[in-house]
């Protein structure tokens, strides 16, 4: 079986941070910070109780409830994975493609990543089919697959799993015996929440699944760490959350007394921070899909974004251009790309997908503006594809895009 590791072509090793939403800190929310600036310890390992109720009244509105002794709050997404990766043992499967940071802390433990292809018709997910295929391989060498880590509001692909395909996945993976992390960093950001069907797996198998939340998906800044894990009722799910706060204790991992204070005022979600949140959503959903638009129409090939702030684009169709500009993988391809448009756009490399694969991610938030005041000016406004700053920036997207479909084009071979 072809593991995760790098091939030594870029720093893929540890892949780019989550999109940020570039957007100025809330003023409440800074407020909130502020008050508890002077308090210069630490939450206790795992959440103190008003961090644990917070985060069970979070899960409790979105269908999701837990009592505090099954809840963990740690600071970041990252903590939790690797304590859980830890806890739990044996080898983990992903996605292909998956959110950059979830394989490299299965090789930090020495845990053997396996990435296992995605349908169609969405990312975050892997196939059923192919699911069951990895994991009869891996047994027939002797691998030892015990943790599948799944996202139903993908980074990179920001897409959302339909349903019915949730659905025979995690029937597969019950049945092989996994334990499934889900991660839902970006729940809160679907762009079109009213025809767009959020079902998360612990839903479906409350007992079998552990659900990962990164605050820093919409309601803390990034540079504020604070994640909230959700474990399984029952014997299985307190031995897990026992192991995993452990684990926490010995990397010390606990979120900062002024975070933890943001973090209870976030979690509750008061008018100031679910009015941010959705505004926010809205920005990047309008901004998203010009800029889908942009690339589709120079021949790229990217499924429409339904959550989080980002696309991810397969540049496939354009490959006599980017072979006449020396582009022959993907770190090319991500180098180009990004002294090209003047912001980050990583290659797919990153997220597990193959090297040779021209793809790449790219992000909204650089197109709302280099200067805190613009972009806060993109929040208020009526249509912010009309703002001037914001006009030029995904002119200028389509510009690099429609060059490279027009050298395409240009260095076609004749039929």
């Amino acid at each position: 079986m072809r593991r995760t590791d790098p091939e030594g072509h870029g720093p893929v090793r540890f892949g780019p941070p989550i999109p940020e939403d570039g957007l100025p800190v809330l003023p409440q929310l800074s407020a909130v910070l502020a008050t508890a600036a002077s308090r210069a310890g630490a939450e206790p390992v795992g959440g103190g109780p008003a961090l644990l109720e917070a985060a069970c009244g979070y899960g409790d509105r979105r269908g999701l409830p837990a009592v505090p002794d099954r809840v963990a709050v740690a600071p970041g997404a990252p903590a939790l994975l690797v304590a859980l990766t830890a806890a739990i043992g044996g080898d983990v499967l992903v996605p292909r493609p998956c959110a950059a940071w979830w394989a490299p802390y299965a090789r930090l433990l020495g845990r053997p990543a396996f990435h296992v292809p995605t349908p169609a018709e969405s990312g975050g997910v892997p196939d059923p089919y192919a699911l069951l295929e990895t994991v009869r391989r891996l047994r027939a060498e002797g691998g030892d697959p015990r943790l599948l880590v799944l996202s139903v509001a993908d980074d990179p692909t920001a897409t959302v799993v339909p349903p019915e395909l949730l659905h025979e996945t995690l029937e597969a993976a019950v049945g092989q015996g996994l334990h499934l992390v889900s991660d839902e960093t970006w729940r809160d950001t679907l762009h079109d929440p009213h025809d767009t069907v959020l079902l998360s797996p612990a839903e479906m198998l409350p007992e079998r699944v552990t659900v990962v939340t990164d605050l820093a998906g919409a309601l803390l800044p990034p540079g504020w760490p604070a994640a909230v894990a959700r474990f399984p009722a029952g014997g299985d799910g307190n031995a897990l959350h026992a192991r995993v706060l452990d684990v926490l204790t010995a990397l010390d991992a606990r979120v900062a007394a002024p975070v933890a204070t943001a973090a209870v005022y976030a979690l509750s979600e008061p008018e100031p921070v679910a009015a941010r949140v959705a505004a926010a959503v809205r920005l990047h959903a309008r901004v998203a899909a010009a800029a889908h638009h942009a690339v589709a129409a120079a021949g790229a090939v990217a499924r429409p974004p339904q959550c989080g702030r980002h696309l991810y684009v397969d540049l496939t169709p354009l490959a006599p251009a980017l072979a006449a500009h020396g582009i022959g993988d993907a770190q090319e391809l991500e180098d180009f790309l990004t002294e090209r448009l003047g912001m980050p756009a990583p290659g797919g490399h990153r997220f597990g997908d193959d090297l040779e694969t021209p793809r790449v991610r790219l992000s909204t938030a650089p197109l709302l503006g280099d200067t805190a005041e613009r972009r806060a000016e993109c929040l208020d406004a009526p249509d912010p594809l009309e703002l001037p700053h914001v006009h030029r920036a995904l002119i200028h997207l389509k510009s690099v895009f429609d060059d490279l479909r027009d050298d395409a084009q240009r260095w076609e071979p004749p039929r």
